[in-house]
């Protein structure tokens, strides 16, 4: 039975030449990148070459780039890392309710150590309101953090309004989760007033188990991890060699192809939301209007039917799907995003919904279902 991958939000099947590439370097540069020795030096040339063309791609400099294990430790350094160095107690975070598990969840860790924090509401699509950002900040704000594309419903978050209005207040700090946006949103680093942009490797093609965090020149992060201090002492660890240079060659794929792939999955995801009107049990939860949305990702409800159901049914059909983001794929709580956009329990229950994004294994089909962990 042929299989069917909806489910590139979660995890997206690596290129075949990054693949090749990581083969090699494993065979080939397996020496210690922090290593003196030539091996050593050979490796450690590779690295800096990597974040030179990481660098490029969105026009910072290679010492804005720092290197990770992925999306969820990207945000994890961009939000302790700016409240750990500006001093936790008293401080204030402006935040969204509808973020990603990996940053909602260090935004309650910093609540429970004393930093006040703000979980501002979207709108019925999904969406913040720049002005509600204005209105939260006080004197004591510190970090803004904001995602640029919602991983379960895809709607696109005004960062650029944000970036702008933060910009008459340059002491505090904006973070944007893009993790789901790289390679399908354009984004412009260095005209922008984002201070911290964290990203994924296995959201674009490349391989798990590397991401980066672009870090404004000049900003000071407290580290999560005491080591040897191998990114600039912002980020303790040996290289991940292999997963580093792969995810600098899927990125430069992904950006070069992104033009294409946008108008392709714009129109697909046009076919399937006019498909599902003619489908009265599905209510869409992502914004109907392309203008305001990713086109990778489409959020549905199927009110009372539970999405296990649903799930293993099309597994019999050879089509791999999730609900919920993959971080909550086994929880039976309600969809915490589309209770916040005030969906209520029928469309946002755990008997309800699941949302589905891009694919390039069926075109007539396209659909992949919700987003996953950094």
């Amino acid at each position: 039975m042929k299989t069917y991958y909806f489910d590139h939000s979660a995890s997206t099947p690596p290129y075949e030449s990054v693949i090749r590439t990581v083969a090699e370097l494993m065979t080939e540069h397996y020496a210690n990148p922090s290593a003196l020795h030539r091996a050593g030096t050979e490796a450690g040339k590779l690295v800096e070459r990597a974040r030179s063309a990481v660098a490029a791609l969105f026009g910072a400099t290679p010492g804005e780039v720092v290197f990770t294990s992925g999306g969820t430790e990207s945000n994890n350094l961009a939000m302790k890392g700016i409240l750990g160095h500006t001093g936790r107690k008293g401080k204030h975070l402006v935040t969204t309710a509808i973020e990603h598990s990996s940053v909602h969840a260090t935004a309650k860790q910093l609540e429970r150590e004393g930093v006040r924090v703000t979980y501002l509401m979207p709108d019925a699509q999904g969406r913040i309101a720049p002005a509600d950002v204005a209105a939260a900040i006080t004197e004591d704000t510190a970090l803004v953090s904001v995602m640029h594309v919602n991983n379960e419903t895809g709607a696109l978050q005004p960062i650029e309004a944000i970036g702008e209005l933060l910009r008459r207040h340059p002491r505090i700090r904006f973070h944007v989760d893009g993790v789901q946006a790289v390679g399908k949103v354009p984004f412009e680093w260095t005209r922008s007033r984002v201070d911290l942009y964290s990203a994924s490797a296995h959201k674009f093609r490349g391989p798990r188990g590397a991401g980066y965090l672009l870090v404004r020149e000049g900003l000071k992060l407290r580290p999560l991890l005491a080591g040897g201090g191998q990114e600039s002492d912002v980020r303790s660890g040996t290289h991940n060699l292999p997963g580093i240079v792969g995810m600098a060659q899927a990125l430069r794929l992904a950006l070069e192809s992104m033009p294409e792939r946008r108008a392709r999955m714009y129109e697909l995801r046009r076919r399937l939301i006019d498909a599902l009107k003619d489908m009265p049990e599905l209510v869409l939860n992502s914004p109907e209007d392309a203008a305001v949305a990713s086109p990778q990702i489409v959020n549905l409800s199927y009110p009372g039917m539970r999405p296990e159901v649903l799930l293993h049914m099309l597994e019999e059909h050879g089509v791999l799907v999730s609900t919920q983001s993959a971080c909550s794929s086994k929880s039976l709580k309600p969809s915490r995003v589309l209770m916040a956009m005030g969906l209520g329990e029928a469309r946002g229950g755990p008997a309800a919904s699941g949302s589905a994004s891009e694919t390039s294994i069926r075109p007539e089909i396209s659909i992949r279902w919700p987003s996953g962990c950094g």
